[in-house]
């Protein structure tokens, strides 16, 4: 498999001068993911949890709803110049019945900010895909709990304590403890490895949880969490203003700044006790 960190030399300059030393880095890779021998996407990832990032991929992208959708997930041959295997090429192949997508190379075709389409068009394409809407969701959870979640995280973020250059998210019950949490260079990544591992655990629709970022809450991970049926995103930075309309059109709790005792409630306040 691929190293999570890379040593590479570095020059730091402080108050005392100049000293070489090695620092460790945030490996990144490209996982190319096929399906059926087809190529879908290219993500540039942290090495580690591919096949739970696959899964979480294809959960979000409405191309499977449940894990008995995918037969088999095994890496293609692709060597480096030593002729070691590179594990950077996972193909996928559906369970019998299951149509495969139609889309090309291209990550996330609705959901990308350079993608082009109107907001409109991304909210349509989203609540045509959804299977699992929140909206029912009873689910409740404290200011307390919410307010220790980003501890939690962080002192599960052991590549990021080495590197200080990794997203991550988590899942969380509503008493705030924790079922995984998952790193990656790539916020959504991060994000399809929690709902990926969610998927093959047998947990999704993930009604009464709570979905935590370490970064800005976009349209993108509001669209993933819908996906999966998360009732609670909450980010400790600012959201976008479509993943607010999106998490309000979905019957999400929206949670921004969530930092210390002080949060922003976006959507679905009436959630937070």
């Amino acid at each position: 498999m691929g190293r999570v960190t890379v040593r590479r030399p570095v020059v730091r300059v402080g108050p005392d001068g100049r000293r070489s030393r090695p620092d460790a880095l945030a490996a990144e890779e490209p996982l190319e993911i096929r399906v059926g021998g087809r190529a879908l996407a290219v993500t540039m990832r942290t090495p580690g949890h591919d096949v739970e990032l696959a899964h979480g991929f294809l959960l979000t992208e409405g191309v499977i709803g449940d894990r008995a959708d995918i037969a088999v997930a095994r890496y293609c041959d692709g060597v480096d110049d030593q002729g070691r295997n590179t594990y950077n090429v996972l193909d996928i192949a559906l369970a019998d019945g299951v149509p495969p997508p139609d889309v090309g190379v291209e990550r996330n075709f609705y959901t990308t900010s350079s993608c082009g389409v109107c907001g409109k068009a991304a909210l349509d394409a989203v609540r045509l895909k959804t299977r699992y809407s929140p909206a029912a969701d009873p689910v409740r959870v404290s200011v307390d709990v919410l307010a220790g979640l980003p501890d939690v995280l962080r002192e599960k973020q052991k590549v990021f304590g080495s590197t200080g250059g990794l997203h991550a998210a988590g899942l969380f019950t509503p008493d705030g403890r924790a079922l995984v949490v998952r790193e990656d260079v790539g916020r959504h990544n991060a994000v399809d490895k929690v709902l990926g591992w969610a998927l093959q655990q047998g947990l999704v629709p993930l009604a009464g949880t709570v979905l935590l970022v370490s970064g800005r809450a976009s349209f993108e991970l509001v669209q993933k969490a819908a996906m999966a049926g998360v009732p609670v995103l909450a980010a400790v930075s600012a959201p976008s203003s479509l993943a607010v309309e999106l998490a309000d059109e979905q019957g999400m709790t929206l949670v921004g700044f969530l930092r210390g005792e002080t949060m922003n409630l976006y959507t679905g306040d009436t959630r937070v006790e």
